[in-house]
């Protein structure tokens, strides 16, 4: 396992972290699985692990507490808080009055006095950016969070939260949480400049893109992954972008196999090789997927294939690009850009 510092912080953090998304009822991973997944990563070098409030509606951070009881104090544990939780209007956002009252909720399902890392889930447009900062800064200061950073926030709002960190005295994100793949590369034109700018870490969730970069989705096989069974779309031969991925995905497989790579090894090695990216979120379901994935803790890519995988999806390209989450709201409400 490679260990790298997470940003300005002086932390070392492993260059796989383990995600824990898949905890709980919308992953399927039970108790017993959830705490062999933990005690393999751990084993393995893994020493962060991400979970969020909303995951199986706080299962998932249930599950992580129980999992790494006993052994706090080696383990940089992060979870977030932002997005829904519940249908009251006020459980959701980053206002002061919710991220208080969400850390102590999770705090309490973790079972810990603290979190190392308190990330916003998604960026609110309904809440400014100086009361968001100013409750993440008492809170840090409270002793309940060490650090605190942003996840699949747009480079200009990263940009404009740390302008307003250092106009009002407060203290600044740490970390930046965004979607990269090699199929999803459209953070490198803006957000991952922005971060290397002002020193984050970058901690990258799905590196696999939702497993079409797993090895298990090919030209002539029925897709048959569990996320291709709640998200049909993403996965629907039929939609001209799904097609230009599988497409990438066959000549992508021919640079692993050449290379002597699995597709797993490949994937993982490209994300971790960016320079401003500090670690892959790995997020298995299950320990035969855990080991897969461990198996590229230390795949180092050759500039020749990186070359080659440029060559098949160009830098700063999304072939995806109606799925990214990160899309600035007046692109997707017509309201917002006519008075």
């Amino acid at each position: 396992m490679q260990y790298r510092t997470l940003g300005r912080t002086g932390v070392q953090v492993s260059s796989l972290a383990l995600g824990a998304m898949n905890f709980g009822t919308a992953g399927g991973a039970t108790q017993d699985d959830a705490t062999a997944i933990v005690d393999a990563a751990l084993e393995g070098g893994v020493n962060l692990i991400d979970t969020a409030d909303m995951y199986s509606d706080g299962e998932s951070e249930e599950m992580v507490g129980k999992a790494i009881a006993g052994r706090r104090d080696d383990i940089i544990l992060a979870t977030k808080a932002g997005m829904p939780m519940g249908e009251e209007r006020n459980h959701a956002g980053s206002s002061r009055r919710w991220l208080v009252t969400e850390l102590d909720n999770s705090l309490r399902r973790l079972g810990v006095d603290h979190v190392d890392l308190f990330q916003i889930h998604r960026w609110d447009p309904n809440t400014s950016d100086e009361e968001t900062l100013s409750a993440l800064t008492d809170l840090q200061r409270a002793g309940k969070v060490r650090y605190f950073g942003s996840s699949t926030f747009p480079a200009y709002r990263i940009v404009q939260a740390e302008w307003t960190a250092r106009e009002n005295h407060l203290s600044r994100y740490v970390t930046e949480q965004p979607s990269y793949s090699i199929l999803q590369r459209g953070i490198e034109t803006h957000v991952l400049p922005v971060t290397e700018q002002y020193g984050l870490g970058v901690l990258a969730w799905s590196p696999l893109a939702s497993g079409w970069l797993s090895g298990a989705i090919r030209a002539g096989r029925e897709i048959t992954t569990r996320r291709s069974a709640f998200l049909p779309g993403r996965f629907d031969l039929s939609v001209p972008a799904n097609r230009v991925r599988l497409d990438a995905v066959e000549q992508l497989a021919k640079i692993a196999d050449e290379a002597g790579l699995t597709m797993i090894q490949l994937a993982l090695g490209f994300v971790t090789a960016h320079p401003a990216v500090t670690s892959a979120l790995i997020g298995p379901r299950t320990l035969d997927h855990l080991h897969t994935q461990l198996a590229a803790s230390d795949t180092v890519l050759s500039a020749d294939v990186l070359d080659a995988i440029d060559a098949v999806v160009a830098p700063g390209t999304d072939l995806a690009a109606d799925e990214k989450i990160d899309t600035p709201p007046a692109l997707l409400d017509p309201s917002l850009r006519r008075r």
